[in-house]
């Protein structure tokens, strides 16, 4: 396997596609910002129909320390929408297909290193944002390529973001603090999840393909489009390296099985990668060192969760996975089947399947204790302890909450801002 390989996963229309790159807007200074030792981690929790982020705490009782806005210029680019016959089309599309009826409003969110400032990606507005956590104003705005944005990735030193533009098969890479374009780079069809290696020299993009078309049958699986794992060097943004699961799969016979990698999450020892796919309830083990896929785990149908698999949202039957700090247990999101569950990685053995309602996400909390599940149908976060199994505490958010990510804010944040 080459020296390149990852160390770590952090983890509509189809013609008209704007290719060419726009620019940032002037980002506006953010003062007097808190030394590393007066910050606060904290979890943001996005709430994609809503347009807020909640603010909770990242362990304990998880409860809640604030909420901002993450759409305060929501009425300037409704205009600004209204204005053009090609975003008005691409915006309806993606509020009548992706969003299942409804605007998405925010998808992924890091803060920036100072903890002043909380950078969104804004499905529904093509763009990515930085938002003052002080007033709620916008630092700056970048438009990304094409009509929609997605899932992002900070780099290890928490200077760059990289965001999926997934109508334009394009990655764009940003200046955390000013916004200003540092690279971009093209995958294959819908890129999705970016994560940066551990030391921060490589980017990996998976693209899932078109996930909201209703040609999902296996026989149909080529419809879907291109979808692989890209590789670039995160200095030249030049590909070194693509993946294609659809291979690994077919090498142990799984032939009817999707290759579009969804979440996935490294063994500590950086030797294994965790991975699911669409349409399926489980996930594999992929080892790096010999290039196959060494294991698979299917987890439980629930049998209220019909197998039609065009009922299943955007594909994903699981979404959702991470692991203990240890490298012990692993989490699981059973979204369509309304579950999430700790498994055991050694064994594979799954424990006590807990309710929840289309969980959509997994992260662990600050201390590494507990798994934090996105129920975006009950709209609450839900932790579950990596130990026993077993449920901790549930915390009510807003409107469908999907990604989690630790951040930081101003020890001396008071949980509102004026945007």
């Amino acid at each position: 396997m080459p020296a390149f390989r990852s160390r770590h996963l952090c983890s509509v229309a189809a013609a008209l596609v704007l290719t060419v790159t726009a620019p940032a807007t002037a980002a506006t200074a953010v003062s007097d910002a808190p030394t590393a030792a007066a910050l606060r981690e904290v979890l943001f929790v996005g709430n994609n129909w809503e347009g807020t982020a909640d603010v909770i705490k990242s362990g304990g009782d998880f409860a809640k320390v604030g909420r901002i806005n993450v759409i305060p210029d929501k009425s300037a680019r409704i205009a600004e929408i209204n204005a053009d016959p090609i975003k008005w089309i691409y915006f309806q599309a993606i509020r009548n297909g992706v969003g299942e009826g409804h605007d998405q409003f925010v998808d992924d969110m890091y803060t920036t290193p100072d903890g002043a400032s909380v950078v969104v990606s804004r499905p529904s507005f093509a763009d990515v944002v930085s938002i003052d956590l002080a007033t709620g104003k916008i630092n700056w705005r970048f438009p990304v390529s094409g009509y929609r944005s997605d899932h992002m990735a900070v780099s290890p030193d928490g200077t760059r973001v990289a965001v999926s533009a997934s109508i334009s098969n394009t990655v764009h890479v940003l200046d955390i603090g000013t916004g200003r374009q540092l690279g971009s780079f093209k995958t294959g069809d819908k890129p999705h999840e970016n994560i940066f290696t551990k030391d921060g020299k490589y980017i990996y993009n998976m693209s899932i393909g078109d996930v909201n078309t209703s040609q999902d049958a296996p026989w149909q699986d080529f419809t879907k489009g291109d979808r692989r794992i890209t590789v670039v060097d995160a200095t030249t943004y030049q590909q070194v390296r693509v993946i294609d699961m659809r291979q690994r799969l077919d090498a142990i016979g799984l032939t009817d099985y999707s290759d579009a990698v969804r979440p996935a999450v490294f063994s500590p020892d950086e030797s294994k990668l965790y991975f699911q796919v669409s349409f399926f309830n489980g996930f594999f083990e992929y080892d790096l060192a010999t290039d196959r896929i060494t294991r698979t785990k299917t987890l439980p149908k629930n049998p209220a969760t019909s197998d039609d698999r065009t009922t299943f949202v955007n594909d994903s039957r699981h979404h959702g996975i991470s692991m203990s700090p240890d490298g012990s247990k692993l989490c699981v999101a059973g979204t369509m089947d309304d579950y999430a569950t700790v498994v055991d990685r050694a064994t594979l053995q799954e424990g006590p399947l807990v309710t929840a309602s289309k969980p959509y996400w997994a992260t662990v909390s600050g201390d590494g204790r507990s798994c934090v599940i996105s129920e975006s149908g009950a709209d609450q976060v839900t932790a579950i302890d990596f130990a026993t199994g077993q449920k901790v505490v549930s915390v009510p958010v807003g409107d469908h909450p999907q990604r989690v990510r630790i951040g930081h804010v101003a020890a001396n944040w008071s949980g509102t801002a004026a945007g």
